[in-house]
């Protein structure tokens, strides 16, 4: 990490009041394993909170057919939704894992809809410039989230939108997020959240199945480092995360792009 890290404060007061956060991510878990305690903070905080979900999550299930993994995913995402008190899913339904650069335009003139319409402050996404990340649909979705927030403040991008009232509006504020090396410069203390977020965690039954059934198969001699489905969950998503910094044990970590330097 970065030696000048900020530790984000909560703050009880509603500072944020009025204002509205996306998430955007391909996969239903992906906001709640890197950021739901965040987000959770943001919209305690007073935020108005959205959950963008560019593909169908199809492939997120270990033995299930694809109408079934996508029907039950989408359920489990909804009860994620109401459970950390996100205002509206959005389903952009793309095929899972499959992603490609010739849909970026089309996929960042879809985002820059919501993100004028809905006058978004703030968003959660993929780092465009994380590094060593294997999923296409992740990296893809962090550079077509950042053209989408520049553009969407653009007035000669989509200027119909204007005649229906939408007009353009930059999004200034990031947190992104990387599953591998990145440039940390903040991070959320989530302990006073850990247990919603483990209540969201078990709420993404399927994609979490198809996890621990992999590694079973991985570890089809026993020779596995966890017995059940709970330890390896609690483990890997929770207390082995991330590793402790400055004495705080549970927290979330970003990339962080102030309006300011936008």
């Amino acid at each position: 990490m970065e030696d000048n890290v900020v530790v984000e404060q909560w703050d009880s007061c509603k500072p944020h009041e009025g204002k509205v956060v996306a998430a955007v991510f391909p996969h239903s878990d992906d906001f709640t394993f890197f950021a739901g305690g965040t987000l959770l903070k943001m919209i305690k905080e007073g935020y108005t909170g959205y959950f963008i979900r560019l593909s169908n999550d199809e492939k997120d299930s270990y033995d299930l057919s694809v109408g079934e993994t996508i029907h039950r995913i989408e359920q489990e995402t909804a009860q994620v939704a109401k459970l950390l008190g996100i205002e509206k899913v959005y389903d952009f339904n793309y095929k899972n894992h499959y992603l490609e650069y010739t849909q970026l335009t089309e996929i960042r003139h879809r985002l820059m809809g919501p993100f004028r319409f809905l006058k978004v402050d703030t968003v959660i996404s993929f780092d465009p410039w994380g590094h060593y990340e294997e999923n296409p649909d992740h990296y893809l979705t962090g550079k077509v989230v950042e053209a989408a927030c520049w553009m969407a403040g653009r007035h000669q991008d989509l200027p119909e939108f204007k005649d229906m009232n939408i007009m353009p509006h930059f999004v200034t504020e990031k947190y992104y997020v990387a599953r591998g090396p990145q440039l940390t410069n903040r991070i959320v203390d989530i302990s006073s959240v850990l247990d919603t977020k483990r209540k969201a965690i078990a709420l993404h039954a399927t994609p979490v199945d198809n996890m621990w059934k992999t590694y079973l198969a991985k570890h089809a001699d026993g020779a596995g480092r966890f017995a059940n489905k709970e330890d390896f969950v609690e483990t890997s998503f929770v207390r082995e995360f991330l590793p402790p910094f400055r004495g705080i044990e549970f927290y979330e970590k970003f990339h962080y792009i102030s309006p300011v330097e936008y």
